[in-house]
């Protein structure tokens, strides 16, 4: 009866980081995977580390495997990277981080770039905070149009960002950067803690909506499926009831995973096996 496919499942790297990239790869196609989320980030993909020429062979090494990239998420949570950044050298620092990624996107043959919206200090008044991740958003977008690109625009927790944390913020940004360029996507953690869930987001992204992280947790973490306390099977169903036809990456950044990154993903495909079709 599952209308969503085994092949929207797609793999990411974060929880292989302990592990050579190419030990990813060969996982993914393992466990029939036929796409990945490429998670950009030392040791395996650092823009700000990496030639062109790198960058294409790694490329080399996903095309020998037959796979694909959907979505490149360059590393901007650990990393010294805010939109929002009051201070102009660290706003322009990150703005020409995400551009150099966007280029990184374009080699990878991705489609979509994720961007998160960064945050604004607690003391000084959010809409400030807002004009300047929207400042930075808008020539994004710009860059983003030549590359014929999109940029997947994630909320982030309450605690990791005062701006875009729910369904209603992501919508408010969407509205006032106005680009076909910028479209929404959903992390299920930060969705559960707001006490949301996909209808909510879909009754007010509808096509918008085009990338999901889909990963357990309690409700904070990001847990292989049944590690957690989030509805897999409502949430499935919201799913089913929607249409979704995007990828659902298995984005586990718990370092719980990373020295049996491969237990964590046999796992999640027997707890599939129920709900999937291939």
């Amino acid at each position: 009866m599952a209308k969503i496919r085994r092949d929207q499942v797609t793999g990411m790297n974060f929880h292989y980081k302990h592990y050579s990239f190419e030990y990813f790869l060969d996982a993914m196609v393992r466990y029939g995977f036929k796409n990945i989320e490429l998670w950009g980030a030392s040791p395996h993909f650092y823009v700000d580390d990496m030639s062109i020429q790198d960058i294409r062979q790694v490329k080399k090494e996903i095309d020998r495997r037959d796979l694909s990239v959907v979505c490149f998420t360059p590393e901007q949570c650990v990393y010294p990277i805010n939109l929002a950044a009051k201070e102009d050298r660290i706003r322009e620092k990150s703005i020409q981080y995400f551009i150099k990624s966007a280029q990184a996107a374009k080699e990878l043959d991705a489609p979509m770039l994720l961007v998160t919206p960064g945050w604004g200090y607690e003391n000084e008044n959010c809409n400030e905070a807002w004009k300047r991740t929207r400042d930075s958003l808008e020539r994004l977008t710009t860059v983003a149009a030549n590359l014929d690109l999109i940029l997947a625009l994630e909320p982030l927790t309450r605690v990791e960002s005062n701006l875009i944390y729910n369904a209603k913020t992501l919508k408010a940004m969407l509205d006032e950067v106005n680009s076909p360029y910028l479209k929404g996507m959903i992390d299920s953690i930060p969705m559960a803690l707001a006490n949301e869930d996909f209808h909510d987001y879909f009754s007010l992204l509808k096509e918008d909506l085009v990338h999901i992280h889909f990963i357990d947790g309690k409700p904070e973490g990001h847990l292989v499926w049944g590690d957690g306390v989030l509805p897999l099977q409502k949430y499935i169903e919201q799913l089913n009831e929607i249409g979704y036809k995007g990828s659902l990456t298995l984005e586990y950044t718990s370092y719980q995973y990373v020295q049996n990154p491969d237990a964590a993903i046999e796992r999640t495909l027997n707890v599939f096996s129920d709900f999937f079709r291939n």
